[in-house]
């Protein structure tokens, strides 16, 4: 097995808290109190063991922002979560589309699942290269995983790509499934998101929590979305093997913030349009030594330390600077990526102090070159 994701954070991350942590992929934390401006209700709430499947209420809130029936949703402590039963009972070979978010690459290597990556190019953008996936897909491929938007880059994974690469893989992979990530689909620039691709296709299972776009990762609820009724109930049983049912209250409050998002999304949504353009306003002053790739949604994006004006000594003493300058980065390796390309979480912090640790980062890239 490779070094876990969480161990190459750990050896390629200054430790220790930051006074500025740009490695950070949410929006703002949701507070206690902004949920339960919500509603009430709670008060009679029996702490009881839940419905392994999820409580029906929050089955039915996640099946219609998902376009689904509630009968065809899975609630997990964590997409992650998800992903490991999800190939743990699929075996064979699966796909993964890297960069990705680091716990993705572990879930499988956890499930024992033989892992064959298609590597997407910063060069290229990260956008989907269909026929690079595809190339990988053969009759014991058993699961395709990807991100809409992706993590690190917070790049979409246009609808005509998913089309195309479901064709590919029931021509070369009739047996896959699409593990399609849609944490941040919510987590836009303003705008009101993309429709989920849940019911695009009955290979299409996809995945989404509440720790990215809505701010609430203590909440540890998410889920996911399938058509197979055999593969659900298989799951289900699983996940009642490991953790008998998800917590009864964890999932009162979730399905209560799902009810009325808009009061907790479009807040963070028009926040994360002003991060974002704050962010491009300083690159704009640092371009000559650091390349970025604009985000369509999510609280990040990807830089990558100019390969023409910043060499590996260059590298190292950038990284060696952030500690002096108290922040945090997310290192390109978490990802599957090179250490000169770092994901920047602009989402997290107040705009004041993102205001301050922008000049802060500034120094670190003069120190690297």
């Amino acid at each position: 097995m490779t070094r876990s994701s969480t161990a190459i954070w750990r050896l390629t991350t200054p430790g220790g808290a930051k006074r500025y942590n740009l490695a950070e992929s949410t929006v703002r934390s949701l507070r206690f109190g902004e949920l339960m401006e919500l509603g009430e209700g709670l008060g009679e709430l029996a702490l009881d063991y839940g419905d392994p499947s999820g409580a029906p209420a929050l089955r039915a809130a996640v099946g219609a922002n998902c376009g689904v029936a509630a009968g065809e949703v899975l609630t997990v402590p964590g997409t992650m979560l998800g992903l490991f039963l999800l190939a743990s009972l699929t075996g064979g070979e699966a796909v993964l589309v890297t960069p990705c978010f680091g716990p993705m690459r572990d879930a499988l290597e956890r499930a024992r699942v033989p892992v064959r990556v298609a590597r997407l190019r910063f060069e290229d953008g990260y956008q989907a290269d269909v026929d690079r996936i595809a190339a990988l897909l053969g009759p014991d491929t058993r699961l395709v995983c990807l991100a809409d938007p992706q993590n690190p880059s917070g790049v979409r994974v246009p609808r005509a790509a998913i089309e195309a690469l479901l064709a590919e893989m029931a021509r070369r992979a009739p047996q896959a499934l699409l593990f399609l990530d849609e944490t941040y689909r919510e987590a836009t620039h303003g705008g009101p998101p993309p429709p989920s691709a849940a019911g695009l296709d009955p290979r299409v299972v996809t995945a989404g929590s509440l720790s990215k776009a809505h701010g609430a990762p203590g909440l540890r609820i998410g889920w996911l979305t399938l058509r197979d009724a055999a593969l659900r109930e298989q799951l289900v049983a699983a996940k009642e093997s490991l953790v008998i049912s998800g917590s009864v209250l964890d999932e009162a409050l979730a399905a209560l913030l799902l009810r009325r998002p808009d009061h907790v999304l479009a807040v963070r949504r028009r926040a994360l349009g002003e991060a974002l353009q704050a962010v491009l306003r300083w690159h704009g002053t640092a371009s000559g030594l650091v390349q970025i790739i604009r985000p369509d949604a999510g609280a990040l994006c990807c830089l990558r330390l100019h390969p023409r004006r910043v060499n590996g000594a260059g590298v190292d003493r950038f990284w060696a600077a952030l500690p002096q300058e108290e922040l945090r980065l997310a290192p390109g390796p978490w990802f599957g990526e090179a250490q000169r390309v770092f994901r920047l979480g602009f989402g997290h912090l107040p705009p004041v102090e993102l205001e301050a640790a922008l000049p802060a980062l500034s120094r670190a890239l003069e120190a690297a070159a």
